[in-house]
């Protein structure tokens, strides 16, 4: 009997530099890791390769001066109104800059309590509070005003009042919950939210904004011979340099394939391989979302595609398996999981619908982390395997 399942294993690489041949040495170290370690490679495996090293292989990076290029080209009014950006030091303060830049007047209007990922902006202990006295006032509602109700505020983890942050490049920090409301301010507006960007683009159209995009339309195309990407723009950067944004990764999809074809020829499995960003972890402590990444993965092998068809053991023991014990509870389980009905499955149990690339994704980003573990590759065996195996 095999007495384990799903195993999960980190593999640590060297450091990554632009032009590196990622794919190869992605292969190389499993292969040395699967020999040195004495674990073997099977078919079904899967290999999570983090999107940060993808980028920075790929070289996929652009200045706060090309950003702002893009920006005076597609507002060449001056005036750039920025609705619902996160708050970030990592993930949004650099494009903050490089908008600023390309601007003569940037506003900046925060949804509250939270941004889109649950990141606070008020103590949320008086936030009935504090909500009330804001609907009180006509949005949108300057910084100033704003703190003079909410009061000082620092984040939980970073510790950053980021309206004084913001505001110190040059921004003017507004708040509202309605993105309409900057149309107070300018008709001219970057829809700065990541999951609701969509909503948030129709909503300031329909509302008579004149001109409107998205941070995924922002360094869509190469400016000036900077790095780019077609679908998500800045959307997925992180800082690389103080002038610099790492972008996310293009040409995922061929990149998995590639790792794909470079481990079979070393070690003659072929494994499923996926780009990995962030996870869609949510902390049980403040309620902020890890998922900052337009999507947890960028590109995979085809054979991620779907979501699991699983029935509910736990289920299964307390209605089919009543009544029976020891081998026949077991030889009853191997054949309702054999005979499920995968075409009616979530019907018969309620099992809720996941896509593999966002489960196997956020497991590789909880293993590998942003830290100094040192393993932006993560090996998972055992995945695809059921108790009926």
């Amino acid at each position: 009997m095999r007495y384990t399942g799903t195993q999960a294993r980190g593999i640590r690489l060297p450091i990554i530099n632009p032009g590196d041949p990622l794919a190869e040495i992605v292969a190389d170290y499993i292969a040395a890791a699967s020999k040195a370690e004495g674990f073997s490679l099977a078919a079904r495996d899967i290999v999570g390769v983090t999107e940060a090293i993808v980028a920075k292989a790929q070289g996929n990076l652009a200045s706060l001066d090309q950003l702002a290029a893009d920006v005076r080209q597609k507002y060449p009014d001056g005036k750039l109104g920025v609705v619902f950006p996160m708050l970030s030091r990592n993930r949004f303060f650099n494009i903050l800059k490089g908008l600023v830049r390309g601007a003569d007047e940037t506003f900046v209007l925060l949804s509250y309590p939270t941004d889109e990922v649950g990141n606070p902006i008020m103590d949320m202990k008086r936030i009935d509070e504090i909500f009330d006295a804001l609907q009180s006032i006509e949005s949108p509602i300057p910084a100033a005003k704003f703190k003079e109700i909410a009061g000082e505020f620092l984040h939980p983890f970073t510790h950053i009042d980021y309206i004084d942050s913001y505001e110190s490049v040059g921004a003017k920090v507004y708040f509202s919950n309605d993105p309409r409301d900057i149309l107070k301010l300018t008709p001219h507006v970057v829809a700065a939210d990541i999951h609701t960007r969509h909503l948030t683009k129709n909503r300031l159209k329909k509302a008579g904004a004149q001109t409107v995009y998205a941070l995924s339309d922002l360094l869509a195309k190469s400016v000036d011979g900077g790095g780019f990407h077609p679908e998500y723009g800045v959307l997925g950067s992180n800082i690389s340099t103080g002038e610099v944004l790492k972008l996310f990764p293009r040409d995922c999809n061929e990149f998995a394939l590639e790792v794909r074809n470079q481990i079979k020829k070393r070690t003659g499995v072929a494994p499923e391989v996926l780009v990995y960003g962030d996870g869609a972890f949510k902390d049980p402590l403040h309620g902020i979302w890890e998922l900052a990444d337009p999507v947890v993965s960028p590109g995979y092998t085809p054979g991620l595609e779907g979501t699991p068809k699983e029935i509910k053991i736990k289920m299964i023991a307390d209605t089919q398996l009543k009544g029976l014990s020891g081998a026949e509870q077991e030889q009853a389980l191997r054949e309702a999981i054999i005979n499920k009905d995968d075409s009616n499955l979530d019907a018969q149990l309620g099992t809720t619908p996941r896509r593999y690339v966002d489960l196997v994704g956020s497991l590789c980003d909880l293993m590998g982390g942003s830290g100094d573990k040192g393993t932006p590759v993560i090996l998972l065996q055992g995945y695809f395997d059921s108790y009926a195996d």
